[in-house]
């Protein structure tokens, strides 16, 4: 019998289609995958499992847990499940942890509400489940103390701490830097095989997919349109949304040569430390170095590409450059003109584009509102029809009608969202962009289109940028020279292509090692 059976599994809200007529198995023991763009239902499938389906939803057929079926059983026999029979996973981890509450006793809190145990018990199991997932912090650490990845461990004890039959992860790596995810990978994989549970693995990322999974599911419309092996589906692919999907993760930009070498940004032998705590009452504040000794340059036109594991300095050097946060050491200019902490008059010059966009935008002001805010940063900032041109253009710049204009951004998806940033960015005619994991949370065919209109652009207008991701494989599409950050250091740089082939520094051979790959893909797409 299978651990997860979903027979014709159908879900409207609000009178809208969500799921139609899923048709799953997963055994004891196995890894399945679920893939496919945003909005295909991948999520929601997850969600009807664990029975949280949003009020007023509606679903048909069955979803058989071990025997048992969920559509049918009542919400006091499901909150024993959960947590018990099957356990959640969620792609961001502080939305599933109270910020108040110790990671032990949280992990503890599981434990009590299933079993009747005393607390000392409770604390006992959740020090040693802490262990199991690797967590080498004190269990009397905040969630606000961890890195993303320390989190992750952290909701994963908890999902497992009853050891579960059954284990969805939705997006459990999707923020993780490429050793971190990795590691993440490896747990699941190895709690799988210690425990006997299921994973149902909910993703993207096809490179992840076919690294773990045993079997393959593919979504879109809310249909399952190709299932399988994962060995077979990747050398068959019948169906043509597969196939696009998987040419999509490996799509390879074709970024213009670069016509100027002219030096634009230059960050001289930069220090940035931060206080610490006070290891005592009286004593002095000992100093973190976020940067230490950092030089780089980008010259007019040149795409740069930097990478590294979370915490080693990418995002504070990111607001070093654009001013935000002062130095204690170093310089850098831009166009020959010092950057210095809260000045306004080099702001122009430079733009950035954040990882999430709807997080950047203002919900309650219009399109034409949202990407003129950088026009504060002018002496002379454009005017009625001269204003207008100026929205227009930065919309078609970016392939959306200039009509967007007077929507609100919640009637936009997140491909269009990203599009949006990057119109504000532009509107400006900034001679440097900072992408700062600006396709991380997109899905592949959506993250091919974004990154298609960044070399498209750069054809149109000498468009220098630095574009930092965790993902390896967008940085050698769409970068010309590529800069690895480890302690707040630079340890290799040059050529992408060359960085790529040949790295030299072992932190650099480690990232490139621990990214997952498709290297047999593109080959199998080209005999179909």
């Amino acid at each position: 019998m299978s651990l997860l059976s979903l027979k014709t599994l159908s879900l409207q809200i609000g009178g809208t289609p969500v799921l139609q007529g899923i048709d799953l198995d997963m055994a004891q023991g196995q890894i399945t995958a679920i893939t496919g763009e945003s909005g295909s239902g991948k999520s929601m499938t997850a969600l009807a499992i664990m029975g949280l389906l949003p009020q007023g939803a509606k679903q048909q057929g069955q979803i058989l847990l071990d025997g048992t079926d969920i559509v049918q059983t009542p919400e006091p026999a499901l909150c024993r499940m959960r947590g018990n029979a099957m356990g959640m996973v969620f792609q961001e981890p502080m939305t599933a942890l109270n910020p108040v509450q110790t990671i032990g006793a949280q992990v503890a809190e599981t434990i009590r509400v299933h079993e009747k145990v005393t607390k000392a018990e409770a604390h006992a199991r959740a020090a040693a489940m802490l262990d199991r997932v690797g967590l080498k912090v004190a269990p009397t650490r905040y969630p606000h103390e961890l890195s993303g990845g320390q989190r992750q461990r952290v909701v994963i004890a908890m999902a497992i701490a009853m050891r579960p039959k059954l284990l969805i992860a939705d997006e459990p790596t999707t923020a993780l830097d490429v050793t971190t995810q990795a590691r993440i990978l490896d747990l699941l994989q190895g709690l799988v095989d210690e425990f006997g549970m299921g994973l149902l693995l909910i993703t993207h990322d096809l490179a992840v997919v076919a690294d773990v999974a045993d079997r393959i599911a593919v979504m879109q419309h809310g249909r399952i349109v190709e299932h399988g092996p994962t060995s077979d589906l990747l050398c068959t692919m019948r169906h043509p949304y597969t196939r696009a999907l998987f040419a999509a993760s490996t799509h390879a930009v074709d970024l213009p040569a670069v016509q100027n070498d002219a030096p634009l940004l230059a960050v001289r032998n930069v220090m940035r430390d931060y206080p610490t705590k006070r290891l005592s009452l009286f004593g002095s504040r000992p100093t973190f170095r976020a940067l230490d000794d950092v030089s780089l340059t980008i010259n007019r036109g040149e795409r740069v590409g930097l990478v590294g594991e979370s915490g080693c300095g990418k995002s504070t050097l990111t607001r070093a450059i654009l001013g935000l946060e002062p130095v204690q050491g170093g310089q850098i200019t831009l166009d020959g003109a010092p950057v210095l902490h809260g000045e306004l008059a080099l702001r122009r010059k430079m733009q950035v584009v954040f990882q999430d966009p709807y997080g950047s935008f203002n919900p309650r002001h219009r399109v034409d509102r949202l990407i003129t805010e950088p026009f504060h940063l002018l002496d002379n900032p454009p005017k009625g029809a001269a204003r207008d041109k100026a929205i227009a253009k930065a919309l078609t710049d970016v392939g959306l009608p200039s009509d967007a204009a007077d929507k609100y951004i919640h009637e936009f998806s997140g491909g269009q969202r990203q599009r949006l940033a990057i119109a504000r960015a532009l509107i400006v005619e900034p001679d440097l962009i900072i992408f700062d994991e600006a396709v991380s949370a997109l899905d592949v065919s959506v993250r091919a289109q974004v990154l298609d209109l960044i070399a498209d652009i750069c054809r149109k207008r000498p468009l220098a940028y630095l574009f930092i991701s965790h993902d390896l494989s967008v940085v050698r599409s769409i970068t010309d020279r590529v800069l690895v950050m480890q302690g707040g250091k630079i340890v290799e740089s040059g050529l992408t292509e060359s960085v790529f082939a040949d790295p030299q520094h072992p932190y650099t051979k480690s990232l490139i090692a621990a990214a997952p790959q498709l290297p047999e893909l593109a080959h199998a797409a080209d005999a179909l």
